[in-house]
């Protein structure tokens, strides 16, 4: 991992996921979590402050950056929540089959290099009657704006760790197995080729 990866990145990625809008995002989605969690690209640990702590035994962190977790055990340290990190990407979750509640990913899909096996993963480890949540931005419906997705995505990538702008996130995510339970979809106050959002739950089948 280069210089930029461990020390700029983390910070550009804690300051854009960090905006009012984006908090009002995870508020409709991490209070849902429950039972024991596994929470797919955990970051800096933004989404703390937003888990029902009578609701939630345990969270699984996974996330792969040394950059990124030393900016989540600061976070971790202010919370009463049992963390526990695993240092490896999504598309390695070293976790028993059908031995999470829940699993929660929020800004991450858009990011995982094979998408499709992360998410054969997650669903691998949830139990029958578990339930991911999620809240992503992705692939717009309006022609103009999936334009510009795709003329930028490429240049996108390489600045900010990987990430993909013009991914279907509903698709992708009903092509690994889920049935979406909840399907909500609208742009969010924002730069219009990054403010489509996805958002809600999904059921293994």
């Amino acid at each position: 991992m280069g210089w930029y990866d461990d020390r700029i990145l983390p910070k550009l990625v804690d300051l854009s996921c960090g905006t009012k809008p984006i908090h009002k995002q995870r508020e409709k989605v991490v209070p849902l979590a429950a039972g024991d969690v596994l929470e797919i690209g955990f970051g800096g640990g933004l989404n703390l402050p937003y888990y029902d702590r009578d609701q939630v035994r345990k969270v699984w962190g996974l996330e792969p950056s040394a950059g990124m977790r030393k900016r989540a055990r600061k976070r971790i340290a202010t919370t009463d929540i049992d963390v526990e990190l695993i240092d490896l990407p999504g598309e390695e979750i070293p976790l028993p089959d059908n031995s999470v509640d829940t699993v929660l990913v929020t800004y991450t899909l858009c990011t995982i290099a094979d998408v499709s096996a992360a998410l054969a993963g997650m669903r691998r480890v949830l139990k029958p009657d578990g339930r991911l949540l999620f809240t992503e931005h992705g692939r717009a419906p309006d022609a103009g704006v999936r334009r510009w997705q795709d003329r930028l995505n490429p240049g996108w990538k390489k600045l900010a760790g990987g990430c993909n702008m013009n991914r279907d996130i509903a698709g992708t995510i009903e092509g690994a197995g889920f049935s979406l339970a909840e399907d909500n979809r609208m742009y969010i106050p924002g730069i219009r080729i990054l403010s489509y959002h996805y958002w809600g739950t999904a059921r293994p089948r």
